[in-house]
């Protein structure tokens, strides 16, 4: 149960998400589709939370003392991943754009900073999620299969 649970809670940590769950699970010799859907499930639940409250709460705290600069660094990843979505998909694109952001397991993209990007774009919440979910589960597919592939070589 141990395993289930760190996967789960992992998977929620911004940056990290998908990229140390799936691996993890994999690791600790959860089966690859539950090491999926357990990440992609704990992936996905802050993600209403981050489009709705995120960016107020990153604003709000941006001047604070102790926290501002995280906070002010926050804010501009979130704008610097929305910079790119537009420049690379334009406007019509831009949803698939956010899928391929979120579901493209590189350093610095994910469901943490796509939601947020999406907020900062007031992009439509059903759209966005739909984009983020998606993404998230292609994000999930290819760090299980890609897992299991470097575990197969150890």
């Amino acid at each position: 149960m141990k395993k289930y649970l760190l996967t789960f809670l992992i998977s929620m940590i911004p940056i990290i998400e998908l990229r140390g769950a799936v691996p993890f699970g994999v690791a600790y010799n959860l089966p690859v589709w539950q090491a999926i859907m357990i990440g992609v499930i704990g992936n996905i639940l802050p993600v209403p939370i981050i489009f709705f409250f995120a960016r107020r709460v990153l604003e709000l705290g941006a001047d604070k003392p102790v926290i501002g600069s995280f906070f002010s660094w926050c804010l501009k990843k979130g704008h610097n991943g929305g910079q790119k979505l537009v420049k690379s998909a334009g406007t019509k694109g831009l949803y698939f754009a956010l899928f391929l952001f979120v579901g493209i397991p590189l350093p610095g993209t994910g469901a943490w900073t796509g939601t947020l990007a999406a907020s900062i774009l007031d992009l439509k919440f059903k759209n966005s999620i739909i984009a983020v979910v998606l993404g998230v589960i292609l994000a999930g597919f290819i760090m299980g299969f890609g897992s299991v592939f470097i575990k197969g070589l150890i």
